[in-house]
C-alpha cells in the first residue's frame, strides 16, 4: 500500500506521508538530539520505556544512540520496575521514557515504589503540545488545571518540573539528575511538551552538569559521643536499614559492631547487612520478624539506629509491647533525610549524615575502645536463631508436594551463586525471604519495601540482569503477581536477559487469603476457583508461547534441575512451583489485626 493516496481516490486513508526532517538551523540542533546526547554524557546506558505519540521524536534520536540501548516494556508500570531494578543493582539513576496521560498513569505506581524506597529514578514524559495547553487535546490531563498531568506525580516525587519553554528543557533535566542522587535519592518528573522534542536548541545548550555534592558527614565530636554511649550501655543494639545496604556501608557497619561487640538488628531492607553467619548479627524485626531479634531491641537501654525510617512493619506497628519500647529504651537516630529524624519515636540524638561516611567515623572512633562487657551474647544470639530456625527446618527438605515455599528457599540456595540476586514481589516470597533466606553478599536481596507493590519482581529482575548480566537473577514472584502482567517475557525474550522466573503458585492471594481465613473463616475473593475447585493457569506453556523455556514441576525433587537447567540456558525460563499457601510466622504484631471484625 503507498502511503501517498493518488489525487483522484475517493477512499479514506488512515495511513500518512512521512514527514520531511527540516535541516536544523546553523548552530543549533533538535531539542531531542540534544538531550539524547547529554544523556550519554552523563553515563545513562539504557532507559526503559514505552512507546507514544509524543515521544517519538526521542524514540528518533535514541534510535541513532551508540551508548544508550532503550528497552521497550508493554505496559509502563513494567518499565518504572524495570528502571527502579536496575537502579538498585547497578547504583545509578534508573531513567524511564513514557507517553502522556494513560502512559504516565500506567506508570505512576512503579515510581511511586521506587520513591517510597528511595530509589534514585528520572521520568521523562511527553505531554500534548504546548499550544493546545487547556483545549481538551487527545488524552490530555486538565480536568483541575490546564496541561496538569505532572501534578499526578507531585505525592511521591522529590521534584516535578513541567517544561514550559524549550530553553528550560536542559536546566530541567540537569535539576532532575541532580535532585534524583543527591540527599535521600528519590524519583524526579521532567514532563514534556511534544513540540518542544522537536524545537531547536543551540548545541552547547546541554552545558552544565549535575553538580558533585559530597555526601553527608559527622563530626568526630558526635562520632566520639555516640561511640563513647555505645560503650557504655548495657544492652545496645545496632539498627539497620535499607540506608546502609544502598550506601555499600555493611563493611564499615562490621568493623563498628566487631569493635564494640555490639549486636545488629535490621529492616527488611536492611536484610543483608552483615553475613548469615555472623556471630553478632541478629536478624530482621517487626511482624515477619525473629523473635531473638525483636526481644533484643525492646530489651535494650540504647538503639543508634543507621538508614532507616523505623516504619510501621518493622517496629510492630510502633506498639511498645512487640519491639520497640522507645523510650525507656534510649534512641540515636542518623539518617540522610532530616525529616525521618524523630518521626517516629522521640530521639536522644538526631544526626543528618550518610551511612557510609558516619559509620566509617563511628567505626574509626571505636578502634581500642574499652567497652563494657557483653557476656554470653553471641552464644545467646546463635541459640535464638537457631531456636527460631528449628522450626521449618524439616520444611526445607521437604518432598511434599504442592511444595513447602521452605523448600523452594532450600533449592534455590543451593543453585544459585551467591552473588545472583533475589528478586521478590509481595507475599510469602518477601516476607518469607526476608526472614529465612541466607545472604552473604550484600545488595543481592531486591525487594518492594514502601509501598509492597505486586508485580513488581519480574521487571526488577529483568532490570538488574541489565545491569548485571553475568549475574544470576531469580524473580520470586506468586502466581497472582506475575499472573497480573506477564508480558514481561516477550521483553525478556526481546533484550535477550535469561532471567529466571520462579512462580510459586499457590491458586490465591496467600498473603491475604491467609489473614481473611483467620479472621473470617473465608477467603472469599482471594482465592483462584473455577466450578468449585482450584484454578491453575499454566504459565510454564504461557513462557513457550513468549519463545523463552517453561517448565511446570511435577514434584519436589524437579525443582533443583530445573534451576540448573535455568542457570544454563540463554533464554529466559519460567519455573512453576506449585505451592501449599503456608503462612510466615509472624513473631511480631501489626495492628491490623486487631481492626477486623466480623459483622452478623
Amino acid at each position: 500500500m503507498s502511503l501517498h493516496p493518488k489525487p483522484d481516490s475517493s477512499a479514506v486513508r488512515y495511513d500518512l506521508p512521512p514527514g520531511p526532517r527540516v535541516r536544523p538551523t546553523a548552530g543549533k540542533r533538535l531539542a531531542s538530539d540534544l538531550m539524547v546526547q547529554y544523556l550519554e554524557r552523563l553515563g545513562v546506558e539504557v532507559i526503559f520505556g514505552l512507546c507514544g505519540h509524543t515521544v517519538i521524536a526521542v524514540l528518533d534520536s535514541l534510535s541513532r544512540s551508540k551508548k544508550i540501548r532503550f528497552v521497550t516494556t508493554r505496559h509502563e508500570q513494567l518499565a518504572a520496575h524495570a528502571a527502579d531494578g536496575y537502579a538498585r543493582a547497578s547504583g545509578k539513576v534508573g531513567v524511564m521514557l513514557s507517553h502522556l496521560g494513560p502512559g504516565l498513569t500506567n506508570a505512576a505506581t512503579g515510581v511511586a515504589n521506587a520513591a517510597l524506597d528511595s530509589v534514585p529514578l528520572v521520568v521523562i514524559a511527553g505531554d500534548v503540545p504546548s499550544y493546545y495547553f487547556g483545549r481538551h487535546p487527545h488524552q490530555e490531563i486538565n480536568l483541575h488545571s490546564d496541561a496538569d498531568q505532572s501534578q499526578v506525580y507531585r505525592p511521591f516525587c522529590k521534584r516535578v518540573y513541567r517544561v514550559d519553554r524549550v530553553e528550560d528543557l536542559p536546566r530541567a533535566l540537569e535539576r532532575a539528575f541532580h535532585l534524583a542522587q543527591s540527599g535521600r535519592p528519590g524519583a524526579v518528573l521532567v514532563s514534556v511538551p511534544m513540540d518542544l522534542f522537536s524545537a531547536e536548541l543551540p548545541v552547547e545548550a546541554f552545558s552544565k552538569f549535575p553538580t558533585p555534592v559530597p555526601p553527608p558527614a559527622m563530626d568526630p565530636v558526635t562520632a566520639a559521643k555516640i561511640v563513647d554511649a555505645l560503650a557504655q550501655a548495657e544492652r545496645p543494639v545496632l539498627y539497620v536499614g535499607g540506608g546502609v545496604i544502598s550506601a555499600k556501608a555493611t563493611l564499615e557497619l562490621a568493623a563498628l559492631a566487631e569493635a564494640l561487640e555490639v549486636p545488629v538488628a535490621h529492616t527488611l531492607m536492611g536484610k543483608g547487612c552483615l553475613p548469615h553467619a555472623h556471630p553478632l548479627l541478629l536478624g530482621q524485626t517487626g511482624f515477619w520478624g525473629i523473635p531473638i531479634s525483636n526481644e533484643t531491641c525492646r530489651n535494650a537501654d540504647l538503639i543508634v539506629a543507621i538508614g532507616t525510617r523505623m516504619a510501621e512493619a518493622n517496629s510492630s506497628s510502633w506498639e511498645e509491647e512487640y519491639t520497640f519500647k522507645i523510650p525507656s529504651t534510649r534512641l540515636i537516630h542518623i539518617d540522610i533525610d532530616a525529616a525521618e529524624i524523630g518521626r517516629n519515636y522521640p530521639t536522644e540524638l538526631g544526626v543528618v549524615a550518610h551511612a557510609k561516611v558516619a559509620l566509617a567515623a563511628l567505626a574509626d572512633a571505636a578502634k581500642g575502645k574499652a567497652h563494657k562487657s557483653r557476656g554470653k551474647l553471641r552464644e545467646t544470639i546463635k541459640a535464638g536463631r537457631q531456636a527460631f530456625a528449628a522450626n521449618w527446618a524439616d520444611q526445607w527438605s521437604s518432598d511434599q508436594f504442592p511444595m513447602r515455599p521452605e523448600r523452594i528457599l532450600s533449592e534455590l540456595r543451593k543453585h544459585v551463586p551467591a552473588d545472583g540476586f533475589i528478586v521478590t514481589d509481595v507475599g510469602w516470597n518477601k516476607n518469607g525471604v526476608a526472614q529465612q533466606f541466607i545472604f552473604d553478599v550484600p545488595g543481592t536481596f531486591i525487594t518492594p519495601s514502601g509501598l509492597a507493590t505486586m508485580g513488581f519482581g519480574p521487571p526488577a529482575a529483568l532490570g538488574a540482569k541489565m545491569a548485571h548480566p553475568n549475574r544470576a537473577v531469580v524473580a520470586l514472584i506468586g502466581d497472582g503477581g506475575f499472573g497480573a502482567n506477564p508480558s514481561i517475557l516477550a521483553t525478556a525474550m526481546e533484550t535477550g536477559l535469561p532471567v529466571i522466573f520462579l512462580v510459586m503458585d499457590n491458586a490465591c492471594f496467600g498473603t491475604i487469603a491467609g489473614l481473611s481465613k483467620m479472621h473470617y473463616d473465608s477467603d472469599f475473593g482471594c482465592t483462584f476457583d473455577r466450578e468449585g475447585k482450584n484454578y491453575r493457569v499454566d504459565y510454564a506453556a504461557i513462557a513457550r508461547g513468549y519463545g523463552a523455556e517453561g517448565i511446570l514441576l511435577k514434584s519436589a525433587s524437579e525443582l533443583g534441575p530445573a534451576l540448573q537447567k535455568a542457570l544454563a540456558s540463554k533464554l529466559p525460563t519460567l519455573i512453576q512451583a506449585p505451592m501449599e499457601n503456608a503462612p510466615t510466622p509472624t513473631p511480631g504484631h501489626w495492628n491490623i489485626n486487631d481492626i477486623y471484625r466480623k459483622g452478623p
